[in-house]
């Protein structure tokens, strides 16, 4: 991890630690255990609050192709910066919320979801709504790789169970400060082209 990326997420989680959520950004360890199902095969993969781009590195490493990425992120400093870094790659400067009724894709086709934001510190209600969003955009069978700080499912049951999904622990590594916890969420049965946006 380059020293200026870390000085970078420091000055950002200083100026809105509520919407950045960690001091320091991801490490290669936990980076390679949030996207070891993911592959060429994937097909297009969105990333929520990739920062500076430690899954996105990851990603790449893979196999997944540049320009199947479609990373979402608040911070416009962040999001200059994955520019310049990932130049094919489709990068938005939006709040994750917005998913839930903007269009960025052609319909449910995307094969993967890996998330960065702390949703120990996003309100339910918010949840909910980029929760709907992401799952409006990933096909069916394909999942949401989420970790958090610590051991706990960063989802209450009460939220999955509304939006009819499951979580399965992928695994813990101790090689991250703070230590972290990845998960992976996925619809508990398939429901084919249902769009929340227009439930």
């Amino acid at each position: 991890m380059p020293a200026h990326d870390a000085l970078s997420f420091l000055m950002a989680w200083t100026v809105a630690p509520f919407r950045v959520g960690s001091v320091t950004p991801s490490s290669s360890t936990l980076a390679a255990l949030m996207t070891r199902d993911i592959g060429p095969q994937t097909g297009p993969v969105l990333e929520l609050g990739p920062g500076t781009g430690p899954f996105t590195r990851a990603l790449l490493s893979r196999g997944v192709r540049e320009d199947d990425l479609t990373l979402i992120e608040s911070d416009p400093d962040f999001a200059a910066l994955l520019m310049r870094r990932f130049p094919a790659a489709r990068i938005v400067e939006m709040d994750a919320v917005g998913l839930r009724h903007l269009s960025l894709f052609p319909g449910p086709v995307v094969g993967a979801a890996v998330s960065g934001l702390p949703f120990r510190l996003i309100s339910p209600r918010k949840t909910l709504a980029i929760l709907e969003g992401v799952f409006a955009n990933l096909r069916p069978g394909a999942a949401l790789y989420q970790f958090t700080l610590g051991r706990r499912c960063p989802f209450d049951q009460s939220l999955l169970d509304r939006l009819d999904l499951e979580v399965t622990r992928v695994g813990h590594t101790f090689r991250n400060f703070p230590p972290a916890t990845v998960y992976r969420v996925t619809r508990v049965k398939t429901l084919g082209t249902y769009d929340w946006r227009f439930a």
